[in-house]
C-alpha cells in the first residue's frame, strides 16, 4: 500500500487542512477547529439525551434535584466548547488535559481544572498533546479514575496527531461508575479514548453507555457545511489572485504547511515519516 501511495501525478496538487500551521492567521481557514465547535457542542446535548439524570439543578416539590456532575477529557476546541455548553445548561464541570496552560481557560469557562503534576512540556506541539513518561501516566491513571467515579458525564477528546488515542478510561474505572452515566468518546475514530469504545457504536457496560462518534458534527449538515464552506472559501483566495488565477506561493506558510503533493513529490515531511 505505501509503494502505491509513492506513486503521485506531477499534475495534482494536493491540500490538507489538518496540515494547518497553529497560528493565528490559519484560523479563518481551519476546518478542524470549526467542526471540533460543532462536535463540543453536539457532543453535550447527545450526553443529554443518553445520561439517566438531568442536567441542570431543579426545585420541585417533590424535591431537590442535584446538578450532573460533567467531566471533560480534552481541552481542545471541541473540550472548551463542551465545557462553554454544559455550563449554559446547569451542570457542575471539571477539564482535564496534560497541558497545564491550559487550566486558565477552562476556569474562564466556570469549570474547575483537574490537576496532576510534572507533565512533559507541550509548549512546541502546536495545540496538541503529547506522549508523557510513565510515572506521569500512572499518577494521571490515579487522578482521572477519582474524578471519572463522581461524573454522571464525561466528554472525551484526547488524540495525539499520526498515533492512536490515548487510554484515559480503563474497563476497572467504568465499573466505579454510576448506573445511567454516560461517556461520549470524540476520539472514537483513532481508537478511542476508553478500553470499551467502538466507532459509530454505542456499548452498555454495567448500566453506563459509552458513545463512539467523532463525527457529531454531522448531526448540525445545515451550519456544519456553512462554515466548512467559509474555510473553503478562505482558503482558495489564498491561493487564487483576483483575476482567477492559480498562485501557488510556497513562501507562505499557510500555503506550504497545507500541501501535501506538488509536482509529482510528496512535500509534508509528516505525510512522508508515516508512509517511509
Amino acid at each position: 500500500a505505501k509503494k502505491e501511495i509513492k506513486k503521485v501525478r506531477p499534475d495534482i496538487s494536493l491540500y490538507d487542512f489538518f496540515q494547518l500551521p497553529r497560528i493565528s492567521r490559519a484560523q479563518n481557514l481551519d476546518a478542524l477547529s470549526s467542526q471540533a465547535n460543532l462536535l463540543g457542542y453536539s457532543s453535550v446535548l447527545r450526553a443529554s439525551l443518553e445520561t439517566s439524570n438531568v442536567i441542570p439543578m431543579m426545585t420541585t416539590a417533590a424535591g431537590n434535584i442535584s446538578p450532573a456532575k460533567v467531566l471533560i477529557l480534552g481541552i481542545g476546541v471541541a473540550g472548551l466548547q463542551a465545557i462553554a455548553t454544559a455550563k449554559r445548561l446547569g451542570a457542575r464541570v471539571w477539564g482535564y488535559d496534560v497541558r497545564a496552560d491550559v487550566k486558565d481557560q477552562v476556569e474562564s469557562l466556570g469549570a474547575k481544572f483537574v490537576e496532576v503534576e510534572g507533565a512533559a512540556d507541550a509548549s512546541k506541539a502546536g495545540g496538541y498533546a503529547v506522549e508523557q513518561t510513565e510515572e506521569f501516566m500512572q499518577r494521571q491513571k490515579a487522578k482521572i479514575a477519582e474524578s471519572v467515579a463522581k461524573a454522571d458525564i464525561i466528554i472525551s477528546t484526547a488524540q495525539i496527531p499520526g498515533k492512536k488515542a490515548p487510554i484515559l478510561i480503563t474497563t476497572e474505572m467504568i465499573n466505579a461508575m454510576k448506573s445511567g452515566s454516560v461517556i461520549i468518546d470524540l476520539a472514537s475514530a483513532t481508537g478511542g479514548n476508553t478500553e470499551l469504545t467502538k466507532d459509530c457504536t454505542t456499548v452498555n457496560h454495567n448500566g453506563v453507555n459509552i458513545v463512539g462518534n467523532s463525527a457529531l458534527a454531522c448531526s448540525m449538515p445545515s451550519d456544519a457545511s456553512k462554515l466548512y464552506g467559509k474555510n473553503v472559501l478562505n482558503f482558495l483566495q489564498l491561493i487564487i489572485t483576483k483575476e482567477g488565477q492559480l498562485n501557488l506561493n510556497f513562501e507562505d506558510d499557510l500555503v506550504k504547511g497545507t500541501c501535501v503533493v506538488h509536482g509529482g513529490k510528496i512535500t509534508n515531511e509528516r505525510v512522508k515519516a508515516l508512509i517511509s
